[in-house]
């Protein structure tokens, strides 16, 4: 396409990966489909061919059959490029407020909704650096290396999901969240040398959050009630609470009141077996330095 003499690459699937809708999600198909079917009734009712819509709007006629459809999720650029094209008062940029909320997989979104919720998050993990607290190239890296691998749009859809996630820590009033780390994932070289400490960097600013208490657990410490896996525990504001374990209960989620106790002294003795919040930070600025 040119305008005025000059030419203007219109965006297409290519620009924005990871923005296809998980058939399995219900939910999410149902948004998608009615954001969709009311992209196409204002279009159509303002005159404007599919073609000549997504030149307007700078996006690929593909794309927006695809858009249309309920085949592939807007992102909020779109919804605002043709909320100003179709004059739409503001309708149709209202509508990512649910579509923000089905990009993710229903599993990914399940977690975030009780993570948004929560006054209160303690998570032990053993295996990898949680991620709340991991930089987009360390999680890139993690979900890289996965088998069988993701395909380059899962991939870049679960970063983004992660991500999303960490609107936790910009909360307010901020929850308090607490965090206790394996020294072993410290020391593990994800994504590189670079990469690996930025995350660690990363750790450091996180750690230094007046609402949140980063903990090491150090390898000469020895057995603890974590070895069996992570361990995660997350009050609300109603005075109820929600946990689970990769060691206990299958696995599940559980808000049964007594199962909930297990966890939380499993994970209060955790914490008491790890290095304090001054002795962590020091302990990851210690790593960060043997580069």
């Amino acid at each position: 396409m040119s305008v005025d003499g000059e030419a203007v690459r219109l965006k297409g699937e290519a620009d924005e990966p990871g923005w296809e809708v998980d058939p399995d999600d219900e939910w999410g198909v149902a948004v998608i489909t009615t954001v969709g079917r009311q992209l196409k009734l204002r279009r159509e009712a303002a005159g404007m061919r599919a073609g000549q819509f997504g030149a307007a709007i700078g996006y690929g006629e593909d794309l927006v059959y695809k858009v249309e459809g309920g085949k592939r999720i807007p992102q909020r650029e779109y919804l605002d490029r043709a909320d100003e094209v179709l004059g739409a008062g503001g309708l149709l940029s209202a509508a990512w407020e649910d579509v923000k909320r089905v990009r993710y997989p229903k599993s990914v979104r399940a977690l975030a909704e009780l993570e948004a919720k929560a006054v209160e998050l303690g998570v032990y993990v053993g295996l990898s650096i949680h991620g709340l607290l991991q930089t987009p190239e360390h999680a890139r890296a993690l979900f890289d290396a996965w088998q069988p691998p993701y395909s380059e749009e899962e991939a870049e859809s679960l970063v983004a999901a992660r991500m999303a996630r960490k609107s936790i820590f910009e909360r307010s009033p901020a929850p308090a969240l607490s965090f206790v780390l394996e020294e072993t994932t410290l020391r593990r070289r994800v994504g590189g040398t670079m990469a690996w400490r930025r995350q660690l960097e990363h750790l450091l600013e996180v750690g230094q959050l007046r609402n949140v208490t980063l903990q090491v657990m150090p390898t000469r410490a020895g057995a603890h009630p974590g070895l069996d896996g992570r361990i995660e525990v997350l009050k609300f504001a109603d005075g109820t609470a929600a946990g689970r374990s990769d060691g206990a209960f299958s696995g599940r989620p559980t808000f049964d009141p007594k199962q909930l106790r297990i966890l939380e002294l499993r994970y209060g003795t955790i914490r008491a077996q790890a290095l304090t919040p001054r002795e962590s930070l020091a302990f990851i600025e210690q790593v960060l330095g043997e580069t």
